[in-house]
């Protein structure tokens, strides 16, 4: 039976490492096609070929990091490098807590020391060759430093909090990990930019002035429940621009990316913004959570069902299960419902953007958003008509060309 099992996570493994590839390729290609009529003039010679050079660039730094991450994953599972760890973990504690806080403490760096030399590539060689890094060394260095002092305390407190609910609760298990991970989720949901955000980045109340004036005036032409407008120093990292808002029930906070502003009219920057209270009046954000809330109910279920199965340690290569096996194990099962999943999310998320577009322009204006998309896509050398196969898999946004048509009336 294990082998079984572990034959059909190879095969998916693989065959989403294909899919992926092949869809990826085809992404590429659509460079060397002619663009419709309506997004010719967006970028002129010399941007649009370094608009391609950079998808390429792209394309080739994935392939060679997925192989190797492929490689490595593989031996991994297939020489009961799970296993390993699991029997180093066991002889440092016989507490069960201890344990599981100790194997994937040990797998979370492991992973981190193997992706690393790639993330200095992207950052340092990639993203510089292409004008969009900013990040310092010692920003990135305290970036991954802080990275494994929030995985440790909050990443560890959850999981040692779910492996003694396991050992306590048994098989309501799944219950209260459901609610457990539930509340934190919601609860990081309202608190991110007041609590994590501010570990990584300075975030500065817009000063007063014609911009702070304009969103507060739509905000409060639309009922917008606005507290806080900051700036966030989006620049210290990276080029590329963007806004976003966060906080539910009562309180508001609007974050722009000082890129941004630097590279927007006050009129572009509003209609962005427009865009975003759209999400919150047609309670995208709350349907988004529920859904996630629903599906990790499924998810614990299924998995208080299988997790007291010794074949999820066998799988894996270990003599005996117990639950940080279990939570591997699952993962790989469970990847194939996470693809169908993922891509429902993204077909949701696809139809939402239509509607906080049409908000926009209903209580704003089309035009203005329509010029900040198509500055935002050049400042991030986008792809101006991705293959319809990989925007279905990849893209929880539509393409620029068609939001531009459903802006104008024309899709």
């Amino acid at each position: 039976m294990s082998e079984t099992i572990l034959l059909f996570i190879v095969g998916f493994i693989l065959f989403e490492f294909a899919l992926n590839k092949v869809l990826s390729l085809l992404n590429l290609n659509t460079w060397q096609q002619p663009l419709p009529a309506a997004l010719q003039g967006f970028y002129d010679a010399k941007k649009y070929s370094e608009a391609e050079q950079y998808a390429k660039a792209n394309f080739y730094f994935v392939v060679v990091s997925s192989v190797f991450s492929l490689a490595v994953s593989l031996s991994f599972l297939l020489m009961g490098g799970f296993a390993w760890v699991n029997d180093l973990a066991l002889g440092f504690s016989d507490n069960v807590i201890v344990q599981a806080l100790y194997f994937f403490g040990f797998i979370g760096l492991g992973s981190m020391l193997i992706s690393l030399p790639f993330d200095v590539y992207h950052t340092f060689v990639l993203e510089e060759k292409f004008g969009f890094n900013k990040t310092t060394v010692q920003t990135f260095v305290a970036d991954k430093l802080k990275g494994i002092l929030l995985g440790a305390v909050i990443g560890g407190g959850l999981l040692a909090l779910l492996t003694f609910l396991y050992g306590w609760l048994g098989e309501w298990f799944w219950l209260s990990a459901w609610a457990v991970v539930a509340v934190f989720t919601i609860f990081f949901a309202m608190f991110y930019t007041s609590w994590l955000l501010p570990l990584f980045n300075k975030l500065t109340p817009l000063e007063d002035g014609d911009l702070r004036k304009s969103i507060v005036a739509y905000a409060n032409k639309v009922d917008f429940p606005l507290t806080n407008i900051f700036v966030m120093d989006g620049s210290k990292r990276s080029s590329k621009a963007n806004a976003f808002f966060s906080g539910m029930g009562s309180k508001k906070n609007i974050v722009l990316y000082d890129t941004l502003i630097n590279e927007s009219t006050i009129e572009e920057i509003t209609a962005v913004l427009a865009h975003e209270v759209g999400h919150y009046k047609r309670k995208h954000i709350l349907q988004s959570m529920a859904l996630s809330v629903a599906q990790m109910g499924v998810m614990f279920y299924v998995f208080g069902w299988l997790a007291a199965s010794p074949v999820m340690g066998e799988v894996l290569g270990a003599k005996a299960n117990n639950f940080h096996l279990s939570l591997i194990a699952f993962s790989l099962i469970y990847a194939p419902i996470s693809m169908i999943t993922g891509l429902l999310m993204n077909i949701f998320s696809r139809k939402n953007e239509y509607e906080a577009d049409n908000y926009a322009k209903e209580t704003y204006s089309e035009k203005p958003l329509i010029t900040a998309l198509k500055k935002m896509s050049i400042n991030h050398l986008s792809n101006l008509q991705p293959h319809p196969a990989y925007v279905f898999f990849n893209y929880s946004h539509p393409t620029l060309w068609q939001r531009m048509k459903h802006l104008q009336g024309n899709d």
